[in-house]
């Protein structure tokens, strides 16, 4: 009997391999459909994924095939309109259809070819290519750095780790081997006594002979025991190091009052898109939300996108909580801080100065990365420009940007995490 082994990793899903290599080679194709989806979608609409359509002309396959043009001699058999020895006009060259216009009864096409992408791959392919930048390994503690992956099958393990169905397949191919022969031997004399008592009933001393030869090869293939230690298969496990950084990202968000409500709906879908993305690639991070107008609190994250408070704006409040919440629970030496704020850029004027203070000397110096984007189509206020100080001093660990619409959204935030190649 013979045993197909499936070594592959999917195993339930045989096709999944045929469907990587294909998005693989149309990933450009799925790529700009994905980013057009991301600017005509709503940023929380992520329930589901994307239809993307390839034109047919580019699934077709490379083929070898006669050229147009050319002459050659081909004897065609006669029918009601020609008779032999006639020539027949050669066809005007084109193409097979008629392009726009009327229809036509010659030539022939191609429809798209249209699938679904699930919402994994959907986000796979939203946020390729993107990362939090600076990510510097820090102390890690716990064994939580390693994990655990099948490897294969082993003849020593942990008895709960047993794999029944390897050690009875082992344990069939053993018996198989070493009664084979036996048992070909006891089918053989079988056959003999059947043929014995059939056409020589009366030859007692041949039959009685071949009765014991029977009784001792069924003795010798029961001596077989039916299971061994050398049958035991066990599933091995082994650690696999598990590099990762313990990371924490600040959300920041305005919620004063000249926050209008469209203001505030593009930075809640800029930080929702955040939060998606970190999530998404990042097992080992805390997000900390921090909301503020003249006093700054830190919430959860239902009340941080949906709570309905507002107030006057001291930006500070919010820069200074963050800093408190370092100090107390985030050590500079053990974890990588990020942080990332959105505003309409409107503050107190004398608080502005305080907020560039408290950046260059209290948060930029521990933190890897600091975002900050201001949502307004006006020209920028104070703020903005102590900000420029700020990215001045801190140009790798810095970086502003502004939101007109909800459109500016995804391009704002793949400029901000872009992947930084590293030397």
């Amino acid at each position: 009997m013979s045993y197909v082994i499936d070594r592959r990793l999917n195993g339930k899903n045989k096709s999944t391999v045929n469907r990587q290599r294909f998005l693989q080679r149309y990933r450009g194709h799925i790529k700009k459909a994905v980013e057009e989806a991301v600017g005509r979608r709503s940023i929380t609409d992520m329930e589901h994924g994307e239809q993307i359509s390839i034109p047919g002309r580019d699934i077709d396959e490379p083929v070898l095939h006669h050229g147009r043009g050319g002459r050659q001699t081909i004897v065609h058999p006669g029918n009601k309109e020609f008779v032999a020895g006639e020539r027949i006009p050669r066809p005007q060259g084109g193409g097979g259809g008629q392009g726009a216009g009327q229809a036509s009864n010659s030539g022939d096409g191609m429809d798209d070819f249209v699938f679904q992408i699930t919402q994994e791959e959907f986000l796979d392919f939203m946020f390729e290519d993107l990362e939090l930048p600076n990510l510097v390994k820090r102390h890690l503690t716990g064994t939580d750095t390693f994990k655990t992956v099948r490897a294969g099958i082993a003849n020593e393990g942990n008895p709960s780790r047993i794999n029944i169905v390897r050690t009875l397949r082992s344990a069939h191919a053993r018996r198989i081997a070493l009664s084979g022969s036996s048992r070909s031997q006891l089918r053989a004399l079988k056959a003999e006594l059947e043929r014995l008592r059939l056409e020589e009933p009366n030859n007692f001393g041949d039959i009685k002979a071949t009765e014991e030869e029977i009784e001792r090869l069924k003795a010798r293939i029961n001596r077989v025991p039916f299971l061994d230690t050398f049958d035991l298969k066990y599933n091995l496990l082994v650690k696999h190091p598990n590099p990762s950084s313990k990371a924490v990202m600040f959300c920041l968000m305005d919620v004063s009052g000249s926050m209008t409500q469209a203001t505030k709906d593009i930075a809640k879908r800029f930080f929702i898109l955040l939060y998606l993305f970190l999530k998404r690639n990042y097992d080992k991070i805390d997000v900390v939300f921090i909301r503020h107008h003249t006093s700054a609190k830190e919430v959860d994250e239902e009340e941080f996108f949906y709570s309905r408070e507002t107030g006057g704006t001291i930006v500070s409040s919010a820069l200074k909580m963050m800093q408190e919440i370092m100090a107390e629970r985030y050590p500079a030496n053990e974890w990588n801080i990020y942080a990332a704020q959105a505003s309409d850029g409107d503050n107190w004027n004398d608080d502005s100065p305080l907020c560039r203070d408290i950046l260059i000397n209290q948060i930029m110096p521990f933190v890897q990365y600091f975002t900050y984007v201001e949502i307004t189509p006006r020209e920028h206020q104070a703020l903005w420009y102590e900000y420029n100080q700020v990215a001045e001093a801190f140009s790798d660990a810095f970086a502003q940007q502004q939101l007109v619409s909800a459109a500016d959204i995804y391009p704002v935030f793949r400029e901000l995490f872009q992947r930084r190649m590293t030397s």
